[in-house]
């Protein structure tokens, strides 16, 4: 069969319905290896929705990782559509990962984390990388997937005014044309700015059924959403209206935990702050802040703030699978 691509260029289903490939996207394709079933699904304009690795390598402890990996395919699958998790093995952006490379990336000690900057050192000297959800919203675009799950994004990090530690994360939501379903950003984070940042790069934050912002481990946050949804069809309306209209860009959709599987905010907060005040006592920086704050509140929550974590990762699997068939359905 042939591989068709997209590129980050919207669709223009309504005008047309073709696409053309620049000749950059077209280059980039030497890098890709996609898997047949995920390849089958874009070239059909199927339901496709794809995961991070980060979540694997740098977000849980093994087998916990990996189960979890595991299990939201199944959710996606179960939904109708069709899980594309990413990653990097031996400098190929691998999209559609096999049982072996899920356990490689979470037994691996050595997996490093790829975001935006990392990509071209991770394949050009053959490395083997979990994505960020940055690094995964490119992979993602290149293979023609619209559609990514994940449990919370980056954002700027508390103190980030005067350290300017900030995630590339927010930079390529304003950038490139995959729409995101998370639970907020990580709670670790500073909440307030990260959403002025997403208002200045003009990303739409939509509320699922909420018209408060969540905080990851909490449904709410004290801060508002610009608008509020609360069915896949409508959210597949809004990304088809905003890349139709040739508004490049993500879109970040805030899906809250269950409330079943809620943290108590005491406990969550005082457990944040005791691992922040570590990690600075520890001067640990950069890309290896948000691995050690998780896994010190799993260790300070004795474990719930995991349970929660998968629990908020499988709810966002299941909305994008949705929002992913609704949209395949707008294009049938």
């Amino acid at each position: 069969m042939r591989e068709t691509f997209i590129s980050s260029r919207p669709f223009d289903y309504g005008l047309t319905g073709r696409f053309t490939l620049s000749s950059q996207v077209m280059n980039a394709q030497t890098f890709l290896s996609i898997s047949e079933e995920v390849r089958s699904a874009v070239n059909a304009n199927r339901a496709v929705v794809a995961l991070e690795s980060t979540i694997i390598s740098h977000g849980m402890p093994y087998p916990q990782n990996v189960e979890t990996a595991r299990s939201l395919e199944t959710i996606i699958r179960d939904e109708g559509a069709v899980p594309a998790t990413v990653g990097i093995i031996d400098g190929k952006i691998c999209i559609g990962l096999d049982n072996a490379a899920l356990e490689r990336l979470g037994r691996d000690p050595d997996v490093i984390k790829v975001s935006r900057r990392d990509l071209p050192y991770a394949l050009s000297s053959a490395q083997t990388g979990a994505t960020t959800v940055a690094a995964t919203m490119i992979c993602a675009a290149l293979a023609g997937i619209r559609i990514f799950a994940t449990g919370g994004i980056g954002g700027v990090h508390r103190g980030g005014e005067d350290s300017l530690d900030i995630s590339a994360d927010l930079q390529e939501l304003s950038q490139t044309n995959v729409a995101v379903v998370c639970a907020g950003v990580k709670s670790i984070l500073d909440i307030g700015r990260t959403l002025e940042v997403l208002e200045t790069l003009g990303v739409p934050v939509i509320g699922y059924g909420t018209d408060e912002f969540p905080a990851f481990y909490t449904r709410s946050s004290g801060f508002g959403v610009d608008y509020e949804l609360g069915t896949p069809e409508a959210v597949a309306a809004l990304i088809d209206t905003k890349w139709t209209l040739g508004l490049d860009g993500g879109i970040l959709l805030a899906n809250p935990v269950p409330e079943g599987d809620t943290m108590p905010d005491s406990e969550i907060n005082t457990a944040i702050d005791t691992a922040l005040s570590e990690a600075g006592s520890k001067g640990i920086q950069g890309k290896e802040v948000t691995p050690f704050l998780l896994g010190r509140i799993k260790d300070l929550t004795d474990g719930s703030s995991l349970q929660t974590n998968i629990a908020l990762v499988e709810n966002n699997a299941r909305v994008a699978a949705q929002i992913a068939v609704a949209r395949a359905e707008r294009h049938s």
